[in-house]
């Protein structure tokens, strides 16, 4: 059995874990959000706590089924942290002219190319754009969904990867970029 998957996940205090025709489905103050169980994961849900097992009358190898039993409890298990805390990302625009705005869940980008970037989010992420003097701007991201997040920020950095000659692009605030020295320091 997946170690990973033999702990069990504790529910906090307003958060409700329901389970129906293999979809796990869980509410709480920051949302709502439902994933499918592959039908080889009994999920139990009693006394404030959800558990995995494994179904023994399954088709599935035994192989592939200890793999879903440790990712099926961690997307539930992230799936409560989010509608319970929520997550969130911070992405900093290091460059000359790098700018970002945003109108709702609409933002602008103003990353050195002939024209303006713009990409509408989803609504279930709420997102806030920080310009201030002698800082990088900063686009900060919060939501229920860490699939969803993760996916978005990924998207939005691929506009301008993080380059490592002069460290120009979109990267995760606190990110390490490794830095090359460039052809004048090799060459004597």
């Amino acid at each position: 059995m997946s170690r990973i998957g033999k702990l069990p996940i504790s529910i906090p205090a307003g958060v409700t874990v329901t389970q129906e025709n293999n979809v796990v489905t869980v509410k709480g103050p920051k949302g709502e959000l439902s994933q499918f169980v592959d039908p080889s994961i009994v999920v139990t849900v009693e006394d404030g706590n959800v558990t995995f097992g494994l179904n023994e009358n399954t088709t599935v190898e035994q192989k592939q089924q200890h793999a879903f039993h440790g990712l099926y409890r961690s997307l539930v298990n992230n799936m409560v942290v989010g509608v319970s805390q929520g997550y969130k990302k911070e992405l900093e625009l290091v460059g000359v002219g790098y700018r970002v705005s945003n109108q709702g869940n609409l933002i602008e980008f103003s990353l050195g190319y002939s024209h303006s970037i713009f990409i509408q989010l989803p609504a279930e992420i709420k997102v806030e754009t920080k310009s201030e003097r002698n800082k990088n701007p900063l686009v900060i991201l919060e939501s229920c969904d860490k699939q969803l997040l993760g996916q978005v920020c990924s998207k939005i950095r691929s506009f301008r990867k993080p380059e490592p000659y002069k460290g120009k692009g979109i990267k995760f605030v606190g990110e390490e970029i490794r830095r090359k020295s460039g052809k004048s320091a090799g060459a004597k």
